[in-house]
């Protein structure tokens, strides 16, 4: 995988209504990539730049923590 496609999110992003944009890219991921587990979806966002930043926002620095973002969100 070459890293998240921020063309495609701005896609997809016109065509569904959530606010916050990590549920947003978390959907995105799941979607585009079909990838379920949030280890990798970690793993994608932890490694690209804004990814990163929309972690750190929400103070989320392992995947346990996405996983509990996830599921409570």
């Amino acid at each position: 995988m070459s890293g998240f496609d921020w063309d495609e999110f701005k896609e997809y992003k016109k065509y569904n209504r959530k606010n916050d944009k990590l549920e947003l890219a978390i959907d995105f991921i799941k979607s585009y990539y079909n990838i379920q587990s949030a280890s990798s979806i970690f793993e994608i966002l932890v490694n690209d730049e804004i990814g990163k930043m929309m972690l750190e926002k929400r103070e989320i620095s392992t995947p346990e923590g996405l996983e509990n973002f996830m599921f409570l969100s």
